[in-house]
């Protein structure tokens, strides 16, 4: 028989046995029928290849002209519909089918049909093809590694064909220097043996290059490779576009499989319909598959765990498919909707700029929850707090983080008119709150986070202080939940002058939370003297100092609540006449006004790429400014695209449309211009390029406003006054007073100019910029995290995905440059936990510049954040490090924050007293290199993991 008559069989035969897809017979969904194919992979099952492998039959036993002989078409179609029944009675629920059972199923119908010589030509053309595989599948010896057998998807055995994995290896490690394929097949091929699974294979490759790691850190590229050649024979052959591809063949099957993914994803409820709008055939054309080579280890794994589309374990989606589906779900409502899906596809694959991870998790999808982070605030009554606590949970199942306002809710002791009786105070509804996140995971990929605010004059401020405590009824303790001070400036002018503090029930000072600088201090001064006249009975006296020091113990104890500036979010927020910024977010990067029952203040965050734009040693800035265009326009669309569980929040969003653009790469940028963190060029490089960021963003929200209109609330907005971010210093300046504030003001940049556009054309947002934590985004783009220091130089990252070793690559080079890089300075560094400082054989030059984030003087990281918060109308998760914390060092770190401008400040990190134990130091084997873990310090027993945006807790990715 000369005609291929195989049945539910790619045309494509594979080179080899391929590795079984993750997909098995226990994934097989209930009422759907899947066949395992000869390599081992999983499909949905097709009769129509059953009638076309009977056609074929057919016309080879007959001759070509019966292809148009309608009696051949009725044959062919009911014993088609008798095979299909047949695996119907037997698996009414659905389950899953060999290749092989399918073929004897056609067999025995043309021979019960009569049809004798058709049925005996296909059995010869099995046998023969049968034998033909089996000739294959016995590959010749390889004289380098002895014969292993390998058990294959249907548990039978056959030889390992060496020869595909040499070339599975070769390729992973095609271009990279210092990476020898050799060491990783040799080691890999150690640890086989015979009965080893295919999938195991597969997997020895991908671990022994990974241990490699801390060698070379080009073997974490090598590592991606190998994982991807699993990823593409997973997702190439359920869309039955091929059975394994390698990356050469990639440049011509990305634009094959993009049409198959949208067509897939569509038919099994996962993606929008609205995605066929698109020309399929121009976007799939636009897939650089080169792109491909660009992920590290730890940026691929992570999306392949928990970012690309799957259905039943099986992953679907490629890596440029990803990004594609991500640029087509925000570009579904521009006008040129392929134009600008192809501009967002490039700006995404380049790692120029990348999305928050909601925006990654759910573009193009049916429900496109695409915002990062929501702020609330809690009104004083039992219907509005347990409305807020719905809202939360709506919220968070779409993988929001969340940040609650609990001010206005009455303290401990206050009198509750409706019952005559006397409220429990804030604590238990924040417990309430704590389990509500705890029991909404976010969209099934991340568990819901929320923090709290509470002012500092609040009564029940030193109960909430203590909430993260071990200690204490847990009935008033909130494990789970993050927490924060929002700190008006004249308490800590009050901390600084030595006086006393009153503390208030909201609903004794109503007005106090909805006003901030002197006119808070004139009408805070005045309650105060009507508790003394007795006209306020319930409040309570105390040292601003000891408060101020019970903050800090806490924070150091437990890691919250965080410090947080009331004024100074609000004397500079560009939206003053419209609202009040009530609190910050999960993050505290967000300064957004919010109004119980009215208004839930959303904000959408993407973050630049830094380390991209430096190119021969300096910031690219028309590369930059090319970027902030592309990437505010993205924002901008996540607004009118996003889906809004909740109608107040669309109301915000729609009525101000803000945005947050930041940044991620800070520390490798300065890397790549030979800067050390600690430095006054480093503070000097954080200003400058904060101020073209904050220009360049400006500037493009400005020209959405000519296409698009300016937002709603822009008249009587700081913006419309011409006043810009950097001129709002004066504002709080003006409040605060001078004595209390030293920021640096100087520009380089034609802000007169960019002024006057404003005031001329409008601006499409509110706000732009705010810097996120980004540690997710930032291991996906194989970068350091935000504007942090890097956090050691060798050490082991554990995350949802499993552990990583991650090594600093600049350092590497460095050394091998000074020929100091060998197996005695890997063990160095790993016994000094990832720090150079005390190798006695690196250069000073190289210990200031590869100084890790507990040996950068944090009053470094407090001034770059100062110079750069000048240019953010938002704010900044700033992380602060302290080597051996004591409660002088905190006291004068956070007043240098305050007095310095910021806005907000994020997890306190210090250094614990004992670290984790220390690797094995002789061994090149899995390398579980032990991190000094960066935890909030405890003062008696263990401190509590952080359950938000850390370094340390592998569970969040929200506001990134």
């Amino acid at each position: 028989m000369q005609t291929d008559t195989s049945v539910n069989e790619s045309s494509q035969a594979a080179p080899a046995p391929a590795e079984p897809s993750s997909a098995t017979v226990s994934a097989t969904a209930p009422g759907q029928l899947r066949v395992i194919k000869r390599n081992g992979t999983v499909v949905p099952y097709d009769d129509s290849k059953i009638a076309v492998a009977m056609t074929k039959a057919f016309l080879a036993v007959e001759g070509g002209t019966a292809a148009a002989s309608s009696r051949i078409h009725e044959t062919v179609s009911s014993l088609t519909h008798q095979v299909s029944a047949t695996f119907k009675r037997r698996m009414p629920s659905g389950g899953t089918i060999h290749i092989e059972d399918i073929q004897d199923q056609v067999e025995l119908a043309l021979m019960r049909s009569g049809e004798q010589k058709v049925a005996r030509d296909y059995v010869l053309y099995r046998e023969e093809h049968a034998r033909l595989r089996g000739d294959k599948s016995e590959p010749e010896a390889d004289p380098d590694y002895p014969a292993i057998r390998v058990l294959n998807a249907k548990g039978e055995s056959e030889s390992l064909n060496i020869a595909r994995i040499r070339t599975i290896v070769n390729d992973a490690c095609a271009g990279l220097e210092e990476v020898e394929p050799k060491v990783i097949l040799d080691e890999a091929m150690r640890n086989l043996y015979d009965g080893v699974s295919l999938e195991d294979v597969n997997t020895s490759l991908v671990i022994t290059a990974r241990t490699l790691v801390e060698q070379e850190p080009n073997y974490s590229y090598a590592t991606a490779r190998l994982l991807l050649d699993k990823l593409r024979s997973e997702a190439l052959s359920y869309l039955n576009v091929a059975e394994s591809a390698t990356q050469a063949d990639m440049a011509d099957l990305y634009a094959k499989a993009l049409p198959a993914y949208i067509e897939k994803g569509i038919e099994l409820d996962l993606l929008s319909p609205v995605l066929r709008d698109f020309d399929l055939q121009q976007l799939g054309q636009a897939l650089d598959a080169s792109r491909d080579a660009q992920f590290t280890y730890l940026g691929l794994q992570t999306l392949y765990d928990r970012y690309f589309i799957h259905t039943e374990g099986t992953r679907i989606e490629l890596p440029q498919i990803f990004f594609m589906r991500v640029a087509m779900g925000l570009a579904v409502e521009e006008e040129n909707k392929n134009e600008r899906a192809i501009e967002f596809y490039r700006l995404l694959s380049s790692f120029d700029y990348m999305s928050s991870t909601p925006t990654l998790f759910n573009a193009g999808t049916l429900r496109p929850q695409l915002s990062s982070c929501y702020l609330t605030s809690v009104p004083d009554d039992l219907h509005g707090i347990y409305g807020a606590m719905q809202d939360n949970a709506m919220l968070s199942k779409w993988a929001g983080g969340l940040g609650n306002d609990w001010t206005p809710v009455r303290s401990l002791g206050a009198y509750i008119k409706g019952t005559n009786g006397k409220s429990q105070g804030v604590v238990p509804f924040l417990k309430v709150a704590n389990d509500t996140a705890v029991a909404v995971n976010q969209g099934g990929k991340r568990k819901g986070a929320v923090c709290a605010y509470l002012e500092t004059w609040h009564l029940d401020i030193e109960e909430f202080v203590e909430l993260r405590k071990n200690t204490g009824d847990d009935r008033r303790r909130t494990h789970d939940m993050n927490t924060a001070n929002w700190v008006p400036d004249l308490f800590m002018k009050r901390v600084f002058e030595g006086q006393e503090w009153t503390l208030f029930s909201p609903n004794d000072v109503p007005d106090l939370h909805d006003i901030y600088g002197t006119a808070f201090e004139e009408r805070y001064t005045e309650y105060e003297a009507m508790a003394e006249r007795g006209d306020i009975k319930l409040f309570r006296k105390v040292k601003a100092e000891d408060l101020w020091r019970k903050m800090l113990g806490m924070l150091f104890e437990t890691g919250h609540p965080w410090i947080t500036f009331k004024d100074s979010c609000n004397l500079r927020s560009p939206q003053q006449h419209a609202g009040v910024v009530h609190s910050s977010n999960l993050c505290t990067e967000i300064t957004l006004n919010t109004k119980p029952n009215e208004e839930i203040a959303v904000c959408n965050l993407g973050s630049v790429n830094l380390a991209q734009h430096i190119v021969d040693g300096k910031l690219d800035t028309d590369k930059l400014k090319s970027t902030i265009d592309t990437a505010v326009r993205m924002l901008d669309n996540v607004i009118d695209i996003n889906y809004y569980s909740v109608e107040t929040a669309r109301t915000s969003n729609m009525r101000h449309r803000p945005v947050g653009l930041g940044l991620m790469g800070f520390q490798d940028a300065l890397y790549k211009q030979n800067i050390a963190y600690g430095s006054k060029e480093a503070v000097e490089f954080a200003d400058r390029s904060m101020e073209a960021i904050s220009y360049f963003a400006i500037s493009a929200s400005s020209d959405l406003a000519t296409e698009r209109g300016a937002y709603s609330t822009f008249d009587g907005s700081l913006w419309s006054q011409g006043t810009l971010p950097i001129d709002s210093i004066e504002l709080l300046a003006q409040q605060r007073g001078e004595k209390y504030l030293q920021m640096d003001r100087s520009q380089t940049l034609d802000w007169d100019s960019l002024r006057q556009k404003i005031k001329a054309q409008g601006m499409r947002n509110s706000n732009v910029m705010a810097i996120a934590p980004t540690a997710t985004i930032a291991n996906i783009t194989g970068v350091s995290q935000s504007i942090e220091p890097t956090y050691q130089n060798l050490y082991v990252k554990s995350n949802l995905s499993g552990e990583f070793t991650v090594v600093n690559p600049f350092l590497v080079r460095e050394l091998k440059e000074r020929g100091l890089w060998d197996q005695v300075m890997t063990n160095d560094l790993k016994y000094y936990e990832g720090s150079v400082q005390k190798i006695d054989r690196i250069p000073a030059d190289l210990k200031a510049k590869y100084a890790t984030a507990f040996e950068v003087e944090p009053r470094w990281i407090v001034e770059a954040a100062s110079r750069r918060q000048k240019w953010i109308d938002q704010a900044q998760s700033l992380n602060l490090y302290i080597a051996e914390a004591n409660g002088k060092k905190l006291d004068i770190t956070y007043r240098m924050a305050w007095f310095s401008g910021l806005k907000t400040t994020y997890y306190l990190r210090a250094l614990a007293a004992t670290s984790a134990e220390k690797s094995t130091i002789d061994t090149g084997t899995m390398n579980a290199v032990s991190a000094a873990v960066a935890e909030p310090a405890a003062a008696a027993g263990p401190a509590e993991v952080p359950k938000a945006c850390s370094l340390d807790d592998p569970d969040c990715e929200a506001c990134q």
